[in-house]
């Protein structure tokens, strides 16, 4: 069994919400990128959103930190205007060294009105489905 980690960084809790449904899905606990890594990690699920359209800097700082404890990284997002921090993870993660996933997950999250509610209960369920193919 690979050793599998969901970490997340959230404002406004829609990170958090895709986290906790992939840890759930998995058997594992999800944590906020705030608590250190212990130990070499084989699968990291890291749920993160855009902020000013960008990766926040303390997911980049926690990359930096853990970039030789991370085996592969598979991005997990949410924003409310674009589709993807994909494009903005592969070049953090080529920086430094760590391998990213070339599969990942994006869906809408609310942000005031735009998108309310989301991630609703099918963005969870795609979720973990989609995690589950990773780790399979």
């Amino acid at each position: 069994m690979n050793n599998i980690e969901v970490r997340y960084y959230t404002q406004t809790g829609n990170s958090k919400k895709l986290a906790d449904a992939i840890a759930k899905e998995l058997g594992v606990t999800s944590k906020s990128i705030d608590e250190p890594v212990n130990g070499n990690v084989d699968i990291m699920f890291l749920a993160n959103s855009v902020y000013w359209a960008g990766v926040d800097k303390h997911v980049k700082q926690f990359l930096r930190e853990n970039s030789d404890k991370i085996g592969e990284l598979v991005n997990v997002s949410t924003a409310a205007l674009i589709e993807s921090t994909y494009e903005q993870m592969k070049k953090l993660t080529g920086d430094l060294g760590i391998k990213l996933s070339d599969k990942e997950f994006h869906c809408r999250g609310s942000f005031t009105a735009l998108h309310a509610g989301h991630p609703n209960a099918a963005d969870l369920a795609a979720v973990c489905k989609f995690a589950k193919n990773i780790c399979k």
